[in-house]
């Protein structure tokens, strides 16, 4: 399996559990419930707020660039339809 296609396959079990959550627990749950993650190809950068603001992009593409990943993930549980809050970060693509 490429690097791309474990990025990707990495990507859909991290959207599916996070839908899973918000289901669960609904909107406004408070970020320390939704453990961050970071592995070895993807960085997940977890929110609960009410909108995102472009600061929180630019600190999960600094995180990219600082680890030298490229794929992040920017998942918002604050939202009330979860796939608004869920946002793919690359670096150097």
């Amino acid at each position: 399996m490429s690097l791309v296609q474990e990025e990707n396959r990495i990507e859909r079990e991290v959207v599916d559990t996070a839908l899973k959550l918000h289901r669960h627990f609904g909107a406004g749950i408070y970020e320390s419930v939704y453990e961050p993650v970071l592995n070895d190809l993807v960085i997940l950068e977890l929110k609960s707020v009410e909108k995102l603001e472009p600061v929180h992009s630019k600190q999960l593409l600094t995180y990219l660039r600082l680890t030298g990943l490229r794929l992040g993930l920017l998942i918002n549980f604050g939202e009330n339809l979860l796939k608004d809050g869920i946002h793919r970060i690359v670096n150097d693509l």
